[in-house]
């Protein structure tokens, strides 16, 4: 299969996440605490759960985005944002976020893709 225009061959992606907007993170947890996700973070305006035995099956929920000025619809962790977002911008694509290293220890931006959904691509930062 060949590769897309400006894409990185062997880009290290870590987990594909879905961004789900809530207006309550206690029903979320609970509801989700059944199916035996357990929360991982909580930042006040957004939150991850995690499956205990496999900590790369995440949902995270979100009342709104305290950095950016658009909410995304999922967030794809890369190995090198800083790759990700050269690509992206060489491709033309969206960006609707720059690349901002944010205070809770992420590198990111936000893309959006040909459907018009809203991309978090992000990198952790030791």
């Amino acid at each position: 299969m060949s590769q897309p225009a400006g894409s990185l061959r062997g880009m290290s992606i870590r987990r594909v996440v879905p961004d789900i907007r809530t207006g309550s993170f206690e029903a979320s947890r609970e509801f989700y605490g059944r199916l035996g996700f357990e929360e991982v973070m909580n930042l006040g305006w957004v939150m991850a759960l995690a499956a205990p035995d496999n900590p790369t099956a995440q949902l995270i929920f979100m009342d709104r985005d305290a950095a950016a000025p658009v909410e995304p619809d999922m967030s794809i962790e890369v190995g090198d944002v800083d790759a990700a977002h050269a690509a992206m911008r060489a491709a033309g694509a969206d960006v609707v976020y720059p690349l901002t290293d944010e205070e809770w220890g992420v590198r990111r931006f936000f893309v959006r893709d040909p459907n018009g959904r809203v991309v978090n691509v992000v990198e952790h930062r030791g």
